[in-house]
């Protein structure tokens, strides 16, 4: 059975959320879903959100899955709201979320109540676990590299990738945040490269230029022959000084505070805490 798919654009952080559902049930999953945030303000708001309700109640689809592939540090998760909104549906993660819910903790000063086992999650996904979405099998990848708690959801002949792959222009995602690694995305990618050249990879950014649609969808053999970051011809060693020399040039992302003190606790804010901006 092939899943279908309907990808929807967040043009202020430029990042994609799909909709993947099986036809023969309607059983369905959000995959990293945005929350509005206006940093000059602090205010949160559910305009994009919504939409993906507004989908899923016209096409009839029973949201069983709100899938996270990792703790994203450059926009807010919607995971919490989508999931009072399309109840009994369950929002899942890497379990390396909690090595970041460990080192973010300190960093932001929550204290000894924050829970830093994953428990604001309904699930944590393990490497090469599998479960159902319909009748169509969902294989959980492991792809850490540009965070420790990085994992792609196969999804029949559709693997959505986080920031691991952009698209063959864009590259791959960076790799200087804590618990990151160059060698050990490489190695993700180079996994993700064992699938059929015509898996559909979809994609969490991309950063179209001026007056250019932004691409929500490529392929493991597009990948494969033109990524121009790493491609099937890349070794190790090059692609590791490469993202080095790179990330040393990059600015930390413009949400990264708010995000991860939301992202890390499934979309909730953590008690204690009162503002989104840095301590």
């Amino acid at each position: 059975m092939t899943a279908q798919v309907a990808s929807f654009f967040h043009a202020p952080t430029c990042t994609w959320t799909h909709i993947v559902h099986d036809p023969a049930t309607g059983a369905a999953a959000i995959v990293d879903p945005v929350l509005d945030f206006d940093p000059a303000f602090e205010r949160v708001s559910t305009e994009s959100a919504q939409v993906l309700v507004e989908h899923v109640r016209t096409h009839a689809l029973r949201v069983v899955w709100i899938l996270e592939t990792h703790a994203h540090a450059d926009h807010l998760t919607a995971a919490d709201w989508l999931k009072r909104q399309l109840a009994p549906a369950r929002v899942g993660i890497g379990a390396g979320i909690v090595s970041v819910q460990k080192h973010f903790a300190e960093v932001f000063a929550f204290g000894a109540d924050f829970r830093t086992d994953g428990s604001q999650f309904d699930r944590l996904f393990t490497d090469d676990e599998t479960f159902a979405l319909g009748e169509i099998d969902v294989r959980v990848i492991a792809t850490p590299g540009h965070t420790s708690d990085g994992i792609s959801y196969l999804i029949g002949d559709c693997v959505f990738v986080g920031d691991t792959l952009f698209a063959p222009d864009g590259g791959t995602g960076r790799c200087d945040f804590p618990g990151a690694d160059a060698a050990t995305q490489y190695r993700s990618i180079r996994r993700l490269y064992e699938l059929p050249d015509a898996t559909r990879v979809f994609l969490c950014h991309d950063y179209p230029a001026a007056h250019a649609e932004p691409t929500a969808q490529t392929t493991i053999g597009a990948e494969k022959a033109g990524n121009v970051q790493l491609n099937a011809t890349t070794s190790e060693e090059g692609y590791v000084a490469f993202r080095r020399r790179r990330d040393a040039t990059l600015a930390a992302p413009r949400l990264l505070c708010p995000s991860l003190k939301v992202n890390i606790c499934a979309g909730r804010l953590p008690a204690g805490s009162h503002q989104l901006t840095c301590p």
